[in-house]
């Protein structure tokens, strides 16, 4: 979907001096796109992740006069652009989830296709780890990050045996804890849905990282941070994160006007137009390229008024 990213903001990325913020930098490959298609614009990209900066570093190097990479969650962008010195800003692209570098990279334990440490982590320099949260957090804790983040709806059943195991000996690496969820699960459950651990996995990755925490902040401040006429492109890939998305856009397009009032003041104007009906899917091409795609939602704003400040 980054053809349909890329058309989304370029209406706002066109002219000179225009700065646009990858919010998700990962291996660099949206924010290369953006470079090379917007070739007026500067780049400011951010990712908790010190490997992906270090690569993606490599793979912008042609552009560095034009592109800032600095290791940050996406909920520090005020903080970086009061850094830079940049008030507003004239796009922001999210690309949420689990970049393909740390999919593909066995020993950061994200992937239940094959056997690693439970990890998770993003930022591997700080933070507890997946396998902290499965041997150290009560039962009752584990059962409603499974359910909240997972919407696992096993997870009363497979905590019990996550419980019972870590008892005879802590969690270290993933097979382990995807054999668990096997066999914890009854038959008619494993029939359907693809991998039965996918849903625990999804769930601890959110809780380590704080995945849905960052985003509910990252949102309205990315928002916050669009000059008039800027544009937001979010990619979600699970329908907590495209609720949130959707949640924080929606409530920007909407009045803030008491019911009844025959004219709406200026300070009850929307501050964004949306600019996607819903939410945007990937095209069956897109996920004949790429099956990772498959669960991709789109959604697309502009900024069309300051906000109020009475």
């Amino acid at each position: 979907m980054l053809r349909r990213c890329l058309d989304l903001l370029a209406p706002s990325l066109a002219e000179p001096g225009a700065t646009v913020v990858d919010c998700t930098l990962g291996l660099g490959g949206h924010s290369e796109a953006l470079l090379s298609t917007f070739p007026a614009a500067r780049l400011i990209a951010l990712d908790r992740d010190r490997e992906a900066l270090r690569l993606a570093g490599e793979r912008l190097a042609p552009y560095a006069d034009r592109a800032t990479l600095v290791h940050a969650v996406y909920d520090e962008l005020p903080d970086v652009l009061a850094r830079l010195g940049v008030p507003r800003v004239q796009g922001v692209l999210f690309d949420l989830g689990v970049s393909s570098m740390q999919l593909d990279e066995a020993e950061r334990g994200f992937a239940y296709a094959q056997d690693a440490p439970l990890d998770m982590r993003m930022d591997q320099t700080r933070g507890r780890s997946a396998a902290d949260v499965l041997n150290t957090y009560p039962p009752g804790e584990l059962v409603r990050v499974l359910r909240s983040y997972g919407e696992e709806k096993q997870a009363k059943r497979i905590v019990e045996a996550v419980v019972r195991e870590r008892e005879k000996e802590p969690f270290s690496h993933s097979a382990r804890l995807v054999e668990l969820i096997r066999d914890a699960l009854p038959q008619a459950v494993k029939r359907t849905g693809g991998n039965p651990a996918k849903r625990t996995f999804q769930a601890l990755r959110i809780e380590v990282n704080g995945e849905l925490d960052v985003l509910e902040r990252a949102v309205p401040a990315a928002v916050d941070a669009l000059a008039v006429g800027g544009r937001i492109a979010v990619l979600s890939y699970h329908s907590l994160e495209d609720r949130l998305v959707k949640r924080v856009l929606t409530a920007g397009a909407d009045s803030t006007a008491p019911p009844g009032l025959p004219v709406v003041p200026e300070q009850y104007q929307p501050r964004l137009k949306l600019l996607t009906r819903g939410a945007e899917l990937p095209t069956e091409d897109e996920i004949a390229e790429n099956r990772r795609a498959a669960p991709a939602r789109l959604r697309g704003a502009e900024r069309i008024r300051e906000a109020h400040t009475s």
